[in-house]
């Protein structure tokens, strides 16, 4: 039986490889080089094995060490099982280092650690990730303006996504613009992932975090990273993409803000945002909801309150699910029915386990970027939580809310409310 399944291979230039390891995935995968017409040159550690693949591939030739099959390769594949391997193929007078032409290219699939890649040398991958140390705080990026950031990716153990805070400060202001736990940013705030569609904010398999908010700077934009964790995060894994360019006088900056209220006082309306002060726009909320009641739980309006706006809102909503795209308790068949689109989700329901995870949990998105709410001069932002009691009577709601305000406006930065500790940041 042959090794490789039947395929149809793109025509390209024939190259001389060498293939260096034919376990169970090197084995098909020099297979299929030498079946596109490369020319191939193989090397195992059991001579056997190299010696069988030559006889399945007829043309194919054998290396009696990993210097002398490596010897004319213009590309040179290695592929075996863990660091011991992988030094002993590349390093050494016998090892593919000592037998490479000057030009050739070597490509490595091993999974091997950041110490082998030390080993070799600079220019080889190392492990591209910081280990934020309990109470540090670090920084993720200082650039000299003016320019924008335009993406933020960054992944890290779901444990540690409410204890990092993320702070960006604009052209040396000393309060940061941005202030929250890592995963509201990102729409996870309860600390299991959940798959994210939408324009700004993207979450994909198994816990990749992607942010496309524009963020522009004139001077300065400084980007950290708290962690108020007793412990050390494993890794955490992050790249900043930015460009350097003019940025318009009327560009406003980018602002996002975290609060949380367990429980909320009794018929006391939810502040997702409140101290607003200078001039912008309004471009969205994640809200983190966690139910303490039985029976329904989004009745509550929305209220945008701006300039000037007292005991009436310029903009009241009329109702939690509507104001997130949805209608009728988000019920499809007697269940919540999750959805992600590009402005408005509700991509997570957390439902109870009938043991120790009693209490339903929603993450919920809304993003006005076709319509944002513009105020001139103050904004102040707030939810109901009612639900239903006998009689058709509203029942005010203690749940547990969260949410991160996203907008942006003109400096200065009013100062935000001092962000929770680490106990009362806590997914329970």
């Amino acid at each position: 039986m042959a090794s490789t399944n039947p395929k149809t291979y793109e025509q390209s230039p024939a190259h001389k490889v060498a293939f260096l390891g034919l376990g169970v995935m090197g084995y098909p995968m020099a297979g299929h080089l030498h079946l596109a017409g490369h020319s191939v040159t193989v090397y195992n550690r059991t001579a056997a094995k190299s010696l069988a693949f030559c006889s399945e591939y007829a043309g194919s030739k054998h290396g009696t060490t990993p210097q002398a099959a490596v010897q004319d390769a213009d590309i040179v594949f290695c592929c075996v099982g863990n660091d011991d391997d992988l030094r002993s193929v590349v390093l050494g007078n016998d090892g593919a280092l000592a037998g490479m032409k000057k030009g050739a290219i070597l490509v490595d699939h091993t999974t091997a650690s950041a110490n082998v890649a030390r080993e070799l040398g600079q220019g080889w991958k190392v492990s591209p990730s910081i280990h934020i140390q309990p109470l540090e705080t670090v920084t993720l990026a200082d650039i000299e303006g003016p320019g924008a950031i335009k993406h933020i990716w960054l992944t890290v153990h779901p444990d540690f996504w409410r204890c990092l805070i993320l702070r960006m400060f604009w052209d040396g202001e000393t309060n940061p613009s941005v202030e929250t736990p890592l995963g509201d940013f990102f729409c996870n705030g309860w600390c299991e992932r959940a798959n994210v569609n939408s324009l700004p904010v993207s979450v994909n398999s198994a816990g990749g975090f992607n942010c496309f908010w524009e963020m522009p700077f004139r001077t300065r934009c400084l980007v950290t990273m708290e962690n108020l964790s007793p412990v050390t995060p494993q890794a955490c894994f992050y790249q900043v993409n930015y460009t350097l360019t003019e940025v318009p006088d009327d560009c406003a900056y980018f602002h996002a803000q975290f609060r949380r209220e367990n429980p909320l006082p009794y018929k006391q309306d939810y502040t997702i945002l409140d101290g607003v002060k200078g001039k912008g726009h309004f471009v969205g909320v994640y809200m983190a909801w966690g139910v303490n009641n039985n029976g329904w739980w989004g009745e509550g309006e929305i209220k945008f309150f701006m300039d000037g706006d007292t005991d009436f809102p310029t903009i009241c909503g009329t109702g939690t699910e509507d104001y997130f795209c949805g209608s009728y308790g988000f019920d499809v068949g007697g269940k919540y029915q999750e959805f992600t689109t590009p402005y408005a989700g509700m991509p997570q329901v957390i439902r109870p386990d009938g043991t120790y995870q009693s209490q339903q949990r929603f993450g919920l998105y809304r993003w006005h970027i076709m319509d944002p709410i513009r105020f001139q001069n103050d904004l102040k932002v707030t939810m109901q939580a009612l639900g239903w009691m006998s009689g058709g009577r509203y029942l005010p709601l203690r749940d547990d809310i969260a949410s991160c305000a996203f907008w942006y406006q003109t400096l200065p930065t009013a100062p935000f409310p001092a962000l929770p500790d680490k106990d009362y940041l806590e997914v329970i």
